[in-house]
């Protein structure tokens, strides 16, 4: 892959859909009437619930999220360094709510795809013509044995933002100088690749910063990882000896924890810790295996053309609950895929062809306070299958400058206020 800076200007015309927009004959869709449910209210879920209000005016727009805000998982490693407040991550649906789409605040049950209905915790079952799934991750609880739920609260993830999120920032915080905190990375596929490692630079420069006797013990279950050589100048210039990191093939795997010993076991050793930051593994959230769009995986296997399900008709999925590798699960992707499935489902509904695209990613990761580092792909679904389009992406150059670091750190900033703007107004 080539190295490269991104463009600003490419990035945010990606991010606004203009492209995708202007490639539609909007007056042809403004008369189509039709029942669309969307589950999910992140990057994935309300994007498209908006797309399709936008493409399909005259359309029944209904949004199923259980929560009533939501907490962004992007940026969220920011607060866990304690370098961002948790509110600055929490958005609402009210913009939504004001462009006319039926928000239902209640967790999706069930899904028939015979009847074409979604229930929901109160029992309202409700109809669709189309229904797109974007259900994020669930965990999968008890893979490392002795982490569950319970657990958790003593070992937090932080993997889905919010109390999780705080949680983990305090215990940070509360540690004596001196203490270990210890991060556990699970094996491939998980949400945000090069998240473990964004959080562990911010956590180094938080103990470089706060409490330099301390030192932060990485036990990854990967050998390989997403931006490595950029992350491992990273921590060799930034927070030498403060980081050490065990990969898979140092036995770095773990397969249990104790939560009342704070300790972490793989298959070599027993890692006690003063903080455990435990990322499990993890599948698509349950409502996707409960409609029956997730396979043996866990994951859910889709035709990247319109994102629609290859287990079951009608109904889509988007985000990181996909199989849509080599395209990561991330908040850009989940944003991209629903414009693009809210597109392809404007047209088949007027009795159009669906078109293949071009899709890109880009993802930035924090390697201090003001430092960043990227990675962007660009991808293509014509021929019934994501792949990379060759010679384009690319990394963030090595070696560079401090202030090209900058200037990526000035443009993961533009490009989360971009995104989130977009997605909840």
């Amino acid at each position: 892959m080539t190295t490269l800076v991104p463009n600003r200007r490419d990035l945010l015309l990606t991010l606004s859909g203009t492209g995708l927009l202007a490639a539609l004959p909007l007056a042809a869709h403004a008369q189509v009437r039709a029942r669309l449910v969307i589950i999910g209210g992140g990057f994935g879920g309300a994007t498209a619930a908006r797309f399709l209000k936008r493409l399909l005016p005259e359309a029944a727009i209904t949004l199923i999220e259980a929560n009533p805000e939501y907490y962004a998982c992007p940026f969220s490693n920011l607060v866990v360094a304690g370098l961002r407040d948790l509110s600055a991550q929490r958005f609402s649906y009210d913009s939504l709510k004001a462009e006319g789409i039926e928000f239902v605040q209640e967790r999706a049950t069930d899904v028939d795809p015979v009847s074409r209905t979604v229930t929901v915790e109160s029992g309202r079952a409700l109809t669709y013509d189309k229904l797109i799934l974007s259900p994020g991750i669930d965990f999968r609880w008890n893979a490392i044995d002795g982490y569950d739920e319970a657990a958790a609260e003593v070992l937090p993830h932080a993997w889905k933002a919010g109390p999780q999120t705080r949680l983990l920032q305090q215990q940070i915080q509360d540690m004596k100088d001196g203490g270990v905190v210890v991060m556990s990375v699970p094996p491939a596929p998980f949400r945000c690749p090069p998240g473990p490692y964004e959080r562990a630079s911010l956590i180094a420069h938080y103990l470089k910063t706060h409490k330099p006797k301390s030192k932060l013990i990485i036990l990854d279950a990967q050998e390989k990882f997403s931006k490595q050589p950029l992350f491992e100048d990273a921590w060799s210039s930034l927070y030498p000896g403060l980081i050490e990191r065990y990969g898979a093939n140092e036995f770095g795997r773990v397969i249990a924890v104790s939560p009342s010993s704070r300790t972490l076991s793989t298959e070599f050793e027993d890692v006690s810790a003063d903080v455990a930051n435990v990322i499990p593994p993890q599948h698509a959230g349950v409502i996707a295996h409960r409609a029956g769009v997730a396979d043996m995986t866990g994951w859910c296997p889709i035709d990247p053309i319109d994102f629609r399900s290859t287990l079951q008709p009608d109904i889509h999925v988007i985000g990181d609950a996909t199989i849509a590798s080599p395209m990561p699960k991330s908040a850009f992707s989940a944003n991209l895929q629903a414009k693009v499935c809210a597109m392809q489902i404007a047209r088949a509904l007027s009795g159009e062809a669906v078109e293949p695209t071009t899709l890109t990613n880009t993802c930035y990761s924090y390697i201090s306070d003001r430092k960043a580092v990227s990675i962007t792909g660009v991808y293509t679904n014509d021929g019934g299958s994501l792949h990379s389009v060759e010679g384009a992406g690319g990394l963030s150059p090595l070696n560079a400058d401090p202030i090209v670091r900058e200037n990526e750190a000035l443009q993961a900033k533009t490009w989360f206020r971009t995104i989130t703007k977009q997605t909840f107004g």
